[in-house]
């Protein structure tokens, strides 16, 4: 399937934007992805958090935005954010086995698709998904994957404390996409 998903990734790097190519249960795809700026100030303060909190639960972890496959099922996908590794990052090839990643971030409204992500996710194996919605201001904490689903949700809004795996998430400063801080 990677060698399938090549192609278009070539052909996306000649186009202007911000695209991914992923593959998932249907095959290779690619997707656009236009984001408000707010959007990268939450995946900042989500990646601060979760590497602050690393050095105590998971030393040789980093939270980085990598690829993630799963080569026997033949799927890849660009989580905004990933626990994994650090050597990982230095290794050959262009994903991190999704073996290694115990948590994987997602901020998308959920007219992305920010609610079908957690089941992609769940297939992969990963242990923790996190899926943050600032269309309506909310955080999902998906935990326990069995048979390409998530056994436990755990729903939040913007504000709480959440937690996350063995990590606590501040969400007090997070921003609604449109609204403006207070």
């Amino acid at each position: 399937m990677r060698v399938l998903a090549d192609e278009p990734g070539a052909f996306a790097e000649g186009l202007e934007g911000a695209w991914r190519v992923e593959i998932g249960p249907e095959g290779p795809s690619l997707a656009l992805r236009r984001r408000p700026k707010r959007h990268a100030g939450i995946v900042r303060s989500l990646r601060a958090q979760l590497d602050r909190q690393l050095r105590a639960t998971h030393p040789d972890h980093v939270c980085a935005s990598p690829p993630i496959e799963h080569p026997a099922l033949g799927r890849m996908l660009h989580p905004d954010a990933a626990v994994v590794p650090e050597a990982a990052l230095d290794e050959d090839g262009p994903a991190v086995n999704a073996s290694q990643v115990p948590a994987s971030v997602e901020v998308a409204a959920s007219a992305d698709g920010g609610t079908a992500r957690p089941t992609a996710f769940a297939a992969l194996g990963i242990a923790h998904h996190l899926a943050v919605d600032p269309a309506v201001g909310t955080i999902e904490v998906h935990s326990d994957p069995r048979k390409g689903r998530y056994a436990r949700k755990d729903a939040y809004i913007f504000g709480d404390t959440v937690p996350f795996g063995p990590w606590l998430i501040d969400t007090g400063d997070f921003r609604r996409y449109g609204k403006t801080g207070g």
